[in-house]
């Protein structure tokens, strides 16, 4: 009999599922309760549903139909940025003392990214049927991490989830501008790299043939430097394709690479930290998250030893990461923070002797936030030094090739000039 029982409530849950109404996407035009018109998107079965929205908004539909699928247009993602936001005018608006479910369902309605609405929506249901906010952003990992999730359960337990989101979105308003800045370094070194290649590649497609046809004319033997330019040349425009290939193999084979293996991934992470400029830029990134993120959880009121795991996680790097999670253990095993971290090896006196003065002092958190500001301005001053070295590199790098480039193809042509002369 039980079993009959449970292979009918499975057959019913089948049921249930398959009869479950697809959601569309409608876009909408009315009036609102002013007499202005207005419009926007709204998900739902219907229609009739869709109508029966907005009226309840104090809107009245005068048109409502289902969005048509594009294949040149997609919704736009929802970014960490958006994330951050959201999270900023959360904290906003409970300080305001607007009830947490008012607060997600205005937020939901006014966004203008349909993926953010129907996080929000989902994330009101959750609430309003009696989920705890924290277990309600679980099933979202992909917009709120572990450490998102475990504040905001301490939020809710201390009774503090407006002082908690004030943090969070301090903490997530500097991670993305710390990540911009990091993204800014790379990015110069790359573009160097790029538009040297594409520049060569260029003249050595387009340009030196040209000279070539003229050089034929001369009958006589070209310089060495002229002729390895042409047989460079040459080399290229038989066989490019095998330049791109792989190109395009190696870039693949490197992210494949760093996707599925972790060593690989921690091998990656050790050598960035030891190219030039770079390097340094990273390694102050990576102190600058580790010292926010431990300052936010510690003052959120979560157990330091549960904080200095999510703060090797928020590292960013397996250097740092791994040092981390060994001050931990020693944490854990009675040893002071400050003491532990100078067992590593790896974090500068300065930072160290800030955590020695917190832990004494009891204000762990301050100091912590402390060395992050000071750590990401250095970081946003070596960025923009960089910016300003690489500058001139740039341009000595792409003017040795072209100057270099263009005195071979005129070298045969001084020649030339010196034996009429």
């Amino acid at each position: 009999m039980a079993t009959a029982t449970a292979g009918k409530a499975k057959k019913s849950k089948k049921k249930s599922a398959k009869a479950q109404p697809k959601v569309f996407t409608f876009e909408w035009k009315g009036v609102n309760r002013d007499g202005k018109k207005t419009s926007g998107e709204l998900r739902g079965t219907s229609a009739i549903e869709i109508k029966s929205q907005l009226k309840l908004q104090g809107v009245k539909p005068k048109a409502v139909r289902k969005k048509a699928n594009s294949l040149f247009k997609s919704e736009k993602k929802i970014t960490a940025m958006d994330i951050a936001m959201m999270t900023r005018q959360v904290a906003t608006m409970l300080s305001a003392g607007v009830p947490i479910v008012t607060t997600l369902e205005l937020l939901g309605r006014g966004h203008e990214k349909p993926k953010m609405r129907e996080l929000l929506a989902t994330i009101v249901g959750d609430v309003q049927s009696g989920i705890p906010l924290s277990d309600s952003l679980k099933p979202h990992r992909q917009y709120f991490d572990d450490l998102y999730v475990d504040l905001v359960a301490a939020g809710e337990h201390s009774g503090s989830l407006d002082a908690v989101f004030d943090r969070i979105a301090t903490y997530r308003e500097k991670a993305e501008a710390l990540k911009s800045k990091i993204k800014k370094a790379m990015f110069y070194p790359a573009a160097v790299v790029v538009v040297a290649i594409a520049v060569t590649a260029l003249l050595l497609l387009f340009v030196v043939p040209q000279f070539e046809e003229i050089f034929q004319g001369f009958g006589a033997e070209l310089p060495a430097f002229t002729q390895m330019i042409v047989d460079i040349s040459r080399w290229l425009q038989a066989s490019w394709y095998i330049f791109v290939i792989a190109i395009i193999i190696a870039v693949f084979s490197f992210k494949r690479a760093h996707l599925h293996s972790q060593s690989f991934r921690n091998r990656v992470d050790e050598f960035v930290l030891k190219i030039p400029a770079i390097g340094d830029i990273l390694d102050k990134g990576a102190m600058a998250r580790f010292a926010r993120t431990l300052s936010t959880t510690f003052a959120a009121g979560v157990p330091l030893i549960d904080g200095l795991e999510s703060s090797a996680g928020a590292s960013g790097n397996y250097v740092y990461r791994s040092a981390l999670l060994k001050v931990r253990q020693e944490v854990m095993a009675g040893m002071q923070m400050n003491v532990a971290m100078r067992t590593t090896g790896l974090f500068p006196d300065m930072l160290i002797q800030m955590v020695m003065i917190g832990e004494e002092s009891g204000g762990l958190d301050e100091m912590l936030n402390k060395v992050a500001n000071i750590y990401e301005m250095q970081v946003d001053d070596a960025v923009d030094g960089l910016s300003s070295l690489i500058e001139p590199i740039m341009m000595v790098v792409i003017g040795t090739l072209v100057g270099g480039l263009i005195v071979g193809m005129y070298l045969p042509i001084f020649q030339m000039g010196n034996v009429v002369g």
